[in-house]
């Protein structure tokens, strides 16, 4: 592992509230992460990830790793300290798989992802400016709704698709722009993890991006697991391998 001392503060990148992970008084950065975390959780839900990363990626490049916390609260939802990029039922989400109707979610265009986009997008530009790096530096990645949103950012969001993508337990919706554009992440490295037993976004759900993904010929690295919904130790050591390269 790398002797970089890392610290963690706290810190707003245009629209969104961020912790950022860095070295202390190490310059230049080297290489940019940012991670969503999902529907629900708190803004800082996935810092817990960035030592793993760090330890596992075994990398002496300085890196600084962003996780923004999204813009909606929950709390008049009776979620306190939850957060959403978007607003969803998940009741809804679960009546369309019990029902088998699920396949109408992948045509569904959220309201408020354009927003989420927005944000997230502007957010990134900031920490790429700042570092003087570029989407070839970057690895952007999410968990659940935050890989929605993660796609949909390397779709249609960038100027340029980032170097590295990984997609823990989403699932495929705006399937007609994401088809469209699919093409641009050919080059992009990809990771997309998805649990067997995960009984919030199917299985199945996460196929069809794969599959989605293979068809514009990108290269996936897909770890399917038996497990729930949530993020395998196994996609976290293969994002790290990914930050090693990037």
């Amino acid at each position: 592992m790398s002797e970089l001392v890392y610290r963690a503060k706290r810190e707003r990148l245009g629209k969104l509230e961020c912790v950022v992970v860095q070295p202390d008084g190490v310059e230049p950065i080297e290489k940019v992460a940012v991670f969503c975390h999902g529907f629900g959780a708190p803004g800082d839900d996935l810092v817990g990830i960035a030592q793993e990363l760090l330890s596992e990626s075994g990398s002496e490049s300085p890196m600084q790793l962003i996780f923004p916390a999204a813009p909606l609260s929950l709390d008049a939802q009776g979620m306190p300290g939850a957060r959403a990029w978007w607003l969803l039922s998940v009741a809804r989400l679960i009546a369309a798989m019990e029902s088998g109707q699920f396949e109408q979610i992948r045509e569904e265009v959220p309201e408020g992802i354009d927003e989420a986009r927005g944000s997230l997008t502007e957010t990134i530009e900031i920490a790429l400016e700042r570092t003087k790096l570029t989407e070839r530096n970057l690895l952007l990645g999410g968990f659940s709704q935050g890989a929605m949103l993660s796609m949909d950012v390397a779709c249609r969001g960038l100027k340029e698709p980032p170097a590295a993508l990984c997609l823990y337990s989403g699932a495929l919706i705006c399937e007609r722009y994401w088809k469209a554009s699919a093409s641009r992440l050919s080059s992009c490295k990809i990771v997309q993890s998805h649990g067997r037993q995960d009984p919030i976004l199917p299985f199945t759900a996460g196929a069809w991006l794969r599959d989605l993904l293979l068809e514009a010929h990108c290269k996936v690295d897909f770890v399917d697991f038996n497990g729930p919904h949530t993020i395998p130790m196994e996609a976290i050591r293969r994002t790290a391998d990914l930050l090693a390269s990037v």
